[in-house]
């Protein structure tokens, strides 16, 4: 016998989505999940249920639980460069990240998700090609507008090290809150690459 809370449940009305606004709003339901609960938290029921929508949509989006990891780290990746100003492409060094504590504070589900992944790599070594590719995407945005600041071409060492800044920023901020001291980490770190914008000027 069915019982009638189930049935309830069962009569609900699922949302329409439509394929492109549908797919984000799949991908977004599955930050959410990740950050709240970790990675062993994302299945196909999780993220319907947070995204109001029925079981089998998720699967025809995205077939594997593979694939909806994937794509949905990308999309976090790309939210995040959106959101960042990491490469405004003004080459103006008061413009990098420049609201960097802002996206944190918006939305620290996607900076949580993209921390979760990385430390699940660590546990499952196959995640850990998709992690590389995919935030080598962070690192090629970091040299080009350093490039675009410098007199000289960033190198892979200063890339590495002005986005370590970034991503710890990120982290104790996530973590702790403060918004207040990442701006002014951020302006350290903008004084510190105009100081490099000078020597490099005086070289030439």
């Amino acid at each position: 016998m069915t019982d009638p809370a189930d049935a309830s449940e069962n009569r609900r009305p699922r949302k329409r989505v439509h394929y492109g606004e549908g797919r984000e709003a799949l991908l977004n339901a599955a930050v959410r999940v990740v950050a709240r609960g970790g990675l062993r938290k994302l299945t196909y029921r999780a993220v319907a249920q947070e995204a109001g929508v029925t079981h089998g949509l998720v699967v025809h989006h995205f077939g594997s639980r593979d694939a909806l990891i994937e794509e949905t780290l990308a999309h976090t990746i790309r939210t995040s460069l959106n959101t960042s100003a990491l490469e405004p492409g003004t080459g103006k060094v008061a413009d990098f990240s420049s609201r960097l504590s802002e996206m944190v504070t918006a939305d620290p589900d996607t900076q949580a998700f993209q921390y979760e992944l990385l430390l699940e790599s660590r546990r499952r070594p196959e995640l850990l090609p998709q992690i590389r590719a995919l935030y080598d995407e962070y690192f090629d945005a970091t040299q080009r507008e350093l490039s675009r600041m410098l007199p000289a071409d960033a190198d892979r060492a200063l890339t590495r090290l002005v986005f370590a800044a970034l991503d710890g920023l990120v982290l104790h901020q996530l973590v702790l809150g403060e918004p207040d001291v990442t701006d002014a980490a951020l302006e350290e770190l903008r004084a510190l690459l105009r100081l490099l914008e000078a020597d490099g000027n005086r070289g030439e």
